[in-house]
């Protein structure tokens, strides 16, 4: 809001400068809203943006007490002669951040998507979950490995979200060592020449 509060002290500096370089007698647009005309609105210029009014700039036609009291005394508003139009301009293009550009979101195309779940799958594939766990005697956990411990693993060293349906698993993993979990994925996913089947690679370590 600084760069309002500045324009507006420069409009105000300016309706006063305009008011004392008067010397004809003719009455200033503000001295003649302070007046007051009861039956007529003025014609005014927003400095800011104003709810139910519009918008700063914006040259719209409110009553004299309205102007008078409200607007005037805070400088949301300034009479529409070319000076101060002039000067509201110059002070939004100054002082007013740029509007954004507007961005265009295309939408994902089929082949995105298989690209996105094809990549998924080779991180799966090439990479490897490694676990710790404590053991017992001849290699057996204390507390074997779950199905949703594999899925939760899977997200956060690999990062890619699996359901519990892409994980063939019937048993949990009871011992140390190194397993191949075969994965059940969309038969839409191309297999690379040679491999039977995606698998996940995990490897249970001491702790």
């Amino acid at each position: 809001m600084a760069y309002m509060h500045y324009g507006r002290n420069v409009i105000s500096r300016a309706v006063k400068e305009a008011c004392l370089n008067k010397s004809d007698g003719a009455l200033h647009p503000l001295r003649f809203a302070a007046q007051g005309l009861r039956y007529r609105r003025l014609e005014v210029i927003l400095t800011t943006n104003m709810e139910n009014l519009g918008k700063a700039g914006d040259t719209v036609k409110v009553a004299p007490g309205y102007f008078r009291n409200y607007l005037m005394p805070k400088l949301l508003a300034v009479p529409n002669i070319d000076k101060f139009a002039y000067l509201v301009r110059e002070q939004r293009k100054i002082y007013l951040p740029k509007e954004e550009e507007e961005v265009k979101v295309e939408k994902e195309t089929k082949q995105d998507m298989m690209k996105e779940y094809i990549d998924a799958v080779k991180r799966l594939d090439n990479g490897k979950l490694v676990l710790r766990r404590y053991f017992k005697v001849d290699n057996e956990l204390r507390e074997p490995v779950t199905k949703d411990e594999i899925i939760s693993e899977v997200a956060r060293q690999l990062l890619v979200r699996i359901e519990p349906e892409n994980l063939h698993m019937p048993n949990p993993l009871s011992s140390l060592g190194e397993f191949q979990i075969p994965l059940r994925l969309p038969k839409s996913i191309p297999l690379p020449q040679g491999k039977i089947m995606w698998t996940l690679n995990v490897k249970i370590r001491r702790k």
